[in-house]
């Protein structure tokens, strides 16, 4: 007995040692590759600093370069704080998606069945503008709607819902909706006055009920706490000097306006590679689909800076597979001095992100590309 004991504990012991050495393993090779990815970056971009940070397999490596501010001796890490620009984008795309689960919304609903006033008449005979227009950029808007110059402190406050409803019953749209593509903040931020007025809710609140708070997304807001401004990672304007961190308003919270984390942004990303998870399941179906393919559009404009567009999805730019590298989910933000920069592979359970303090569109463009290759090293094909 105590023989066959003995025999039963090291078989145990035998079988159930190699999987702490491989997951130690694969988290220290994670971590080497994110770091290797982050330095060289770091070295030629010249940017103040850069944040990185990859997921793969439950694993997570984020790391930091530089000064997170001007005057300050640390580094970003996981729970530095940054404006995610236009990456706020697809947490607009995620609540359509959700909305349209849940049956309050359809991705083929007019805009004018929730917000009358933003109507088109001069283009709307036969085709209105539907809210998938909106979140594929496909609806015939122009990139920002024209607006007077604010001030430096407050520079997006000429950015009204007045100017939105002038603008539409002034001017014929640029083409015929679903026909081609054109990259728009005008449009997310009337998705996002839709989306707000068919749940009855503010859109901060709609946003923090369905996106931030179940997903457990504590350091993503659109005003930063007290805690959360002290982490600030500041931003550098084109000629190299630091920028204010200022208010964004209640406007244009569905193109921009949401400040994140490295640890939240992955935290996020984990979730959107859970796709065979039951929860919600639904939600991500709907967020993750290609609703239009580049083959047969008219024109695709203002698309292809972090990698060609082969397909939208709510927001997400959809790159097809090519060569080693595998299909990849992407999006790209500019705001206040930040580049920033998210790409998953839903196939291969693994997701990137980036991020540098300066305005730099050469520096963008590299760091697009780095994390489109990293994330081909992590999960090839």
């Amino acid at each position: 007995m105590i023989l066959r004991r003995r025999d039963a504990l090291a078989l145990l012991a035998g079988v159930a040692l190699p999987w702490p050495l491989r997951a130690r393993a694969g988290q220290a090779e994670l971590d080497e590759a994110v770091g290797f990815t982050g330095q060289l970056l770091f070295l030629a971009l010249k940017a103040p600093a850069l944040v990185i940070g990859a997921v793969r397999n439950g694993e997570t490596s984020i790391q930091g370069f530089g000064r997170r501010a001007d005057g300050a001796d640390a580094a970003p890490d996981g729970d530095t704080v940054f404006r995610i620009g236009s990456i706020t984008k697809a947490f607009t795309g995620q609540l359509l998606a959700s909305l349209a689960a849940d049956g309050v919304v359809s991705l083929a609903d007019p805009l004018t069945k929730y917000v009358p006033e933003f109507i088109a008449p001069l283009s709307e005979g036969g085709r209105p503008i539907r809210l998938v227009d909106l979140a594929t950029h496909s609806a015939g808007l122009p990139r920002e709607v024209p607006h007077a110059a604010g001030p430096p402190d407050n520079p997006f406050v000429a950015i009204t819902p007045d100017a939105f409803a002038a603008w539409l019953k002034a001017n014929p749209l640029l083409f015929t909706p679903g026909t081609s593509i054109l990259y728009s903040n005008f449009g997310f931020d009337l998705l996002a006055a839709a989306l707000s007025a068919a749940a009855r809710k503010p859109y901060p609140d709609l946003i923090a009920e369905r996106v931030l708070t179940p997903l457990g997304l504590e350091d993503t807001s659109f005003a930063p706490s007290a805690d959360q401004t002290r982490r600030l990672m500041q931003g550098h304007g084109f000629d190299g000097a630091p920028l204010a961190d200022v208010p964004t308003g209640s406007v244009i919270v569905g193109s921009g306006g949401l400040h994140s984390t490295p640890r939240d942004l992955l935290r996020w990303l984990r979730w959107h590679l859970d796709r065979y998870a039951n929860e919600r399941a639904a939600e991500r179906l709907i967020d993750h689909a290609a609703y239009l393919w580049r083959d047969g559009l008219i024109s695709v404009v203002g698309m292809d800076e972090s990698g060609h567009m082969d397909a939208m999805g709510l927001a997400w730019v959809i790159m097809a597979p090519e060569h080693d590298r595998p299909l990849i989910l992407q999006k790209a933000g500019g705001l206040q001095g930040i580049f920033s920069y998210v790409a998953f592979s839903p196939a291969r359970n693994a997701a990137v992100m980036v991020a540098i303090n300066a305005f730099d569109f050469n520096a963008a463009l590299a760091m697009g590309k780095a994390a489109n290759d990293l994330l081909a090293e992590l999960a090839p094909r």
